[in-house]
């Protein structure tokens, strides 16, 4: 009894540790953005604000147009997000339950264009993005995006419907539905926890993207939250307050959207779903 209350202090001592550790950054990052400049580049580093400033979240909205930038990257990230979903989710199903000659190959190709490193891209991608005349707005980035997106969604999908039980598919065409009313009723429904995952993840990749927003955008009205919090370090100076708010304020979102689809983001729906 001894030992294993023992063993549970020291597993629990280094959970806490590894916690704290884990979110230190992110509480500095919270204190960084109510200090004061003076606070802020003080040569002896305070763990508390001596007092609160709300400057920093003063200059994000009145003087660096952050609210813009946040708005532009929730409309090109639920955009490409959605229109990225909704079409790994019929490739995904063809490539995992269906039958047809090149199928291994189409697999493979899905991948390799998802491990494509986005610098070998970007030039080719922006000259077809100026050709079609959507450069410097984010109509720009909704065409780039779902190259990132698509392949990357698709990919995680496949593997999920692979698990799911061909004889459920079965036993409902057996029951008189076709193929695609049991893709919409049956496969898509217990993929829910699989494809809020995705849908989580394709949006972070286009929220968190720099790259081609940075090679695409220079109009400050079209430009993403990447790109406004990057304005914030000129040369060797950092305005550190606007930037740590900026950076949480841009985390806000993904927690949110993680808290509304947690329930649906649980393993093991398909469980007793052949008898």
């Amino acid at each position: 009894m001894k030992n294993s209350a023992g063993k549970q202090i020291i597993v629990y001592t280094t959970l806490v540790l590894l916690l704290v550790f884990a979110l230190f950054p992110l509480y500095w990052m919270i204190v960084t953005s109510f200090k004061s400049n003076g606070e802020i580049y003080s040569m002896t580093p305070s763990f508390w604000p001596e007092s609160f400033s709300g400057t920093a979240y003063d200059k994000l909205i009145h003087e660096k147009d952050f609210l813009i930038n946040i708005k532009n990257s929730l409309i090109v990230s639920l955009v490409v997000s959605l229109f990225s979903i909704i079409v790994s989710m019929l490739a995904a199903y063809a490539i995992s339950k269906l039958h047809f000659r090149g199928k291994g190959l189409i697999s493979k190709s899905i991948l390799y264009a998802y491990l494509m490193p986005r610098a070998v891209l970007f030039i080719p991608l922006y000259m077809v993005v100026t050709l079609l005349g959507a450069s410097n707005s984010i109509y720009g980035l909704m065409l780039i995006y779902p190259t990132i997106t698509i392949p990357y969604a698709t990919w995680m999908l496949i593997s999920y419907f692979k698990s799911i039980p061909t004889e459920i598919e079965e036993a409902a065409m057996i029951d008189g539905c076709s193929r695609v009313s049991t893709m919409l009723k049956i496969i898509f429904p217990l993929s829910a926890p699989g494809i809020a995952a995705t849908f989580i993840f394709s949006f972070t990749l286009c929220w968190s993207e720099y790259l081609y927003a940075l090679v695409v955008i220079t109009k400050g009205t079209d430009k993403t939250i990447t790109l406004g919090l990057s304005d914030m370090i000129v040369g060797d100076v950092f305005a550190w307050g606007p930037l740590m708010g900026g950076s949480i304020i841009a985390s806000v979102p993904v927690i949110i959207m993680y808290l509304f689809t947690s329930k649906y983001m649980v393993s093991g729906m398909t469980v007793g779903g052949v008898k």
